[in-house]
């Protein structure tokens, strides 16, 4: 392949994580046998700007071929890069594209305001794959700095979208609907990494103090630690101000950016990332692991992926917005939130003296960094990119066709969720309905739950059909219900066209409180009402008399409340792309179930059956048994092997005893 990178910044020398990890992929692509140039370009133009440049090269030993029209042409690792010093960027880069006729054209995030990539997709004779390595610099979502729907497409325009780690992916899945992937694009150099983490190193380190890279937490600490050197790496995003900040402290040392990383890490006891920002991965933390360098991170964005399950990783509350202008240093302004210093402090004091747990962080940072390690290479995005070449060019969108979405503010995308939510249709609410079917049974999610909740797709005796609720799965757009009277009062309208036959309800946890709310409302006006009702793993209603709401926990509190909870698979709770697509629905279906409160009401004249999990520590059998007080036909209450979710783990007997009470007419006691 002929692979032509278009780069909006520095290629070399470079110490910015993008820059050099594209540049560490370029040499490990030109190694497998590709034809790789570069089109970057130097800081600043000028000149005197040119001069320098070349100085640098020389320091390095590097000998440019050409260095005429303000653009530096060399070699290094297999890569024919040229560096534009003195000329229009956008020009240079246009003459390459129709020179070198690359197949595959590599534009990234490092190239915010998508100058070559605008380029690249009007040249229109090779494949344009997008390389997105930090969500501040894409056009929309949350993390962006500047959202823009014209950007937004020229993304979507492309023939596909790389993240740097599945947070990013994700992101852009999310906030975009691209259909973006992740694979490792990261490389790191190819060495023996030597151990250079030990407890007598001199610094605790930052590189690149700024904003975003949490400054204000590395100052903290340093005032706190008044005897412990510091050391601060200035680079990209480093400020005037965040300088003079960093000069007063007489125990912070300002150290120059290096070629070898292992030149700073050598002299580097602790490593801090202490991110405010939605950091995509974080190259720098894999190269610290990697040498048992222990480090202390933000546990934002992509971050955890790059810890690999090793502490620490640390709570900060994280940026949301940023001013609509730039600093010094052409960085976004961010409003810094206050921090809480006291985890940070905490667990940097325990590092500094405590030998034996230094030692075992520093031992296990790097047997988890050199695991991960031996499957990262070139492989993986060589994969994506024939299967780019394989396939048909993607159709471009026209500008119009921009997701409403993008073009919103947080605010207004909010009010689009709840506006999508009112217009949905009644199908929206329901899967798997069989309009030949005799017989229904609808099944009600628990908290956070999606319409896989319950029994399988079909029953011998009735037709399942999945209850959708809005903020999840298809329906993720739409803002989810917070209070119990809206959505039962939205969900009676919406199933009113399904009660055209016999069916019943079957309701998990919270499902068990919507359905039995659903069917009060449905007696209120006269509809047709369930011949029985399942509740399952859910305390009778009436335990909710006069039930005063607590106060909602932190998101710290929630998730640990989650870890708690006996059934909570591990895999969802560790896996950060996961709770992060779960945690919005969730959040919102637990803050409506905790205002929920049961009200006074006529018993049911249909049957009620109880299920539950002998080991669920939350719902007791007196629990279950109060749901016989809602009825005055039959009711049974059956326990099952298992806690909370025995659905899953005793499915067979489940199954079992459903179909068998699913199949007593109404009415009939078992």
């Amino acid at each position: 392949m002929r692979i032509l990178l278009a780069q909006n910044s520095l290629y070399y020398p470079a110490h910015g994580g993008g820059d050099k990890s594209n540049r560490l992929l370029m040499e490990a692509l030109a190694a497998r046998g590709h034809e790789c140039r570069v089109v970057a370009r130097i800081s600043v133009f000028g000149s005197d700007e040119h001069a320098r440049y070349l100085q640098s090269l020389a320091a390095r030993n590097v000998t440019p071929r050409t260095t005429d029209n303000g653009v530096v042409t060399f070699t290094r690792a297999g890569v024919d890069v040229h560096i534009v010093t003195n000329a229009n960027l956008r020009a240079v880069f246009a003459a390459e594209l129709e020179a070198f006729a690359p197949d595959i054209v590599l534009a990234s995030t490092d190239d915010p305001a998508q100058l070559l990539l605008e380029v690249a997709l009007r040249y229109g004779k090779a494949r344009v794959v997008y390389l997105a390595r930090a969500t501040l610099a894409l056009p929309f979502g949350p993390d962006c700095a500047f959202p823009s729907a014209a950007k937004t497409e020229r993304i979507r325009a492309c023939d596909a979208v790389v993240g740097v780690s599945q947070y990013v992916a994700d992101y852009i899945r999310k906030y975009a609907a691209i259909d973006a992937v992740h694979v490792p694009i990261s490389l790191m150099e190819p060495e023996e990494w030597p151990v250079l983490g030990r407890f007598e190193n001199q610094y605790v380190t930052l590189v690149n103090p700024c904003a975003v890279k949490g400054i204000s937490i590395f100052l903290g600490l340093a005032d706190a630690f008044p005897e412990t050197a510091f050391a601060a790496v200035p680079t990209w995003g480093t400020n005037q101000d965040d300088r003079a900040s960093l000069e007063v402290r007489a125990n912070v040392s300002l150290l120059p950016p290096v070629d070898d990383i292992n030149q700073l890490l050598d002299r580097t006891r602790v490593l801090l990332v202490p991110s405010l920002w939605a950091e995509a991965r974080s190259r720098i933390v894999l190269e610290a692991m990697l040498r048992g360098v222990p480090v202390m991170a933000a546990n934002v964005g992509g971050i955890p992926e790059a810890m690999m399950g090793v502490p620490y990783l640390l709570p900060v509350h994280p940026i949301e917005r940023y001013e609509t202008r730039l600093d010094d240093q052409m960085v976004p302004v961010a409003q810094v939130p206050p921090q809480d210093l006291a985890p940070w402090r905490d667990a940097l004091g325990r590092l500094l003296t405590d030998r034996e747990h230094y030692e075992e962080i520093a031992q296990g940072s790097r047997a988890a960094a050199l695991n991960y390690a031996k499957e990262l290479h070139a492989g993986h995005f060589e994969k994506i990119l024939t299967a780019v070449l394989a396939r048909e060019a993607v159709n471009r969108p026209r500008a119009s066709e921009a997701p409403a979405a993008t073009l919103l503010s947080p605010e207004k995308r909010k009010l689009l969720a709840i506006r999508l939510r009112q217009q949905a249709s009644p199908a929206s609410w329901f899967t798997g309905v069989d309009a030949a079917a005799s017989r229904r049974l609808f099944t009600f999610p628990h908290a956070g739950g999606g319409a896989a909740t319950g029994p399988a797709d079909s029953l011998a005796s009735a037709n399942v059909v999945r209850v959708r609720l809005p903020g999840r799965e298809s329906r993720l757009a739409e803002a989810p219900f917070e209070r119990m009277g809206a959505m039962i009062t939205a969900l009676a309208g919406a199933v009113e066209p399904y009660l055209d036959r016999p069916f019943a309800f079957f309701g998990h946890s919270m499902g068990a409180a919507i359905a039995f709310e659903l069917a009060r409302e449905l007696r209120r006006r006269g509809k047709a009402l369930p011949e029985m009702l399942i509740a399952s793993g859910a305390r009778a209603p009436q335990f909710r008399r006069n039930h005063v709401p607590p106060p909602a926990p932190s998101r710290e509190a929630f998730v640990e409340e989650l870890r708690r909870l006996e059934g909570m698979p591990a895999e969802v709770l560790d896996d950060p792309a996961l709770m992060r697509a779960i945690l919005p629905a969730l959040e919102a279906d637990t803050a409506l179930y905790r205002a929920y409160v049961y009200g006074e009401d006529a018993q049911f004249d249909f049957p009620i059956r109880a299920y539950g999990g002998v080991d669920d520590r939350n719902i007791r059998e007196e629990h279950l048994a109060g749901w016989g007080e809602q009825t005055t036909a039959s009711f049974a209450m059956r326990l099952f092997p298992g806690g909370h979710f025995y659905l899953n783990t005793a499915r067979g007997e489940f199954l079992s005893a459903l179909a068998e009470d699913l199949a007593f007419p109404t009415g009939l006691a078992c």
